[in-house]
């Protein structure tokens, strides 16, 4: 139908669906390869097959997008004879089934950025569609030409600002960033605030999924201060302050120095 109209807001729509199949299926396969058990050699198992399913979809949809608003720059200076009628019933039709798609996939997306990649190929969609909707119109009942790389540059523009976000989470997430919500010096004031921690040092906080955040830090602990219960109260505290509940603790004996600050002075003899 984008070639029999000639309309390049349904062109690029079409795209858009045949990516959204293969995200889709993409996203199908990874979460189920993340579903696998863990093994010796993988002890964190295949969870981060998600996150790279995302970081491709939202490659793809990136790629598409700059070519879509290239191809619709060209069309602003020579727009070509369009069927807005078939621009506008085709559109139509798709609107339904990204909102019916979308509307399947909204639940998953909040925990999974695998889904949520793939949901917003479905909202562009959508998106996509209702620009056409309106591009279709405006040829259809106005002969407004332009109004089709018009409709394109802008469901690229707002394709762009989404897919550029899952990138950056699914590239934060495998440079083991730190998660947004979880600053990490309000997480060691907590440690230096836990009665028995004198100092911490090597404090990591990263996520093997968006939604799996994952800490590790040494402790150095006060002088006479047992390291399992301190190393105990540290999880604690981090858990219910911050919620992080995959913690790991690594108490250090205190230094000579500050042992011997707390050494007891010898009597002087008589």
């Amino acid at each position: 139908m984008g070639f029999w109209s000639g309309s390049l807001a349904l062109l690029a729509d079409a795209a858009h669906m045949l990516t959204d199949a293969a995200a889709l299926g993409l996203s199908l396969v990874a979460a189920r390869v993340a579903a696998r058990p863990r093994s010796a050699s993988k002890t964190y198992g295949y969870r981060r097959a998600e996150v790279i399913g995302a970081l491709v979809n939202a490659s793809a949809m990136i790629v598409l997008s700059l070519f879509v608003v290239v191809e619709a720059s060209k069309r602003l200076y020579a727009p070509p004879a369009i069927r807005g009628e078939g621009v506008l019933f085709t559109a139509l039709c798709g609107l339904v089934v990204n909102l019916i798609a979308a509307f399947v996939l909204a639940d998953s997306a909040r925990s999974s950025l695998n889904v949520r990649a793939a949901l917003l190929h479905v909202i562009g969609d959508a998106l996509g569609s209702v620009a056409a909707i309106i591009a279709g119109a405006c040829m259809w009942w106005f002969g407004i030409a332009v109004a089709d790389p018009l409709a394109s540059m802008a469901i690229s523009a707002l394709l762009l600002v989404g897919s550029v976000q899952v990138l950056r989470e699914a590239t934060d997430v495998l440079m083991e960033g730190t998660p947004p919500e979880h600053a990490t010096a309000e997480i060691e004031r907590t440690i230096l605030d836990t009665p028995g921690v004198h100092a911490v040092h090597d404090l990591h906080v990263w996520c093997v999924t968006p939604t799996e955040p994952v800490l590790t830090a040494h402790v150095v602990l006060t002088p006479a201060a047992h390291g399992t219960d301190v190393a105990k109260r540290v999880g604690e505290r981090l858990q219910g302050i911050h919620g992080l509940g995959h913690v790991t603790i690594q108490p250090e004996a205190p230094a000579p120095e500050l042992v011997a600050l707390r050494l007891p002075t010898p009597k002087k003899k008589a």
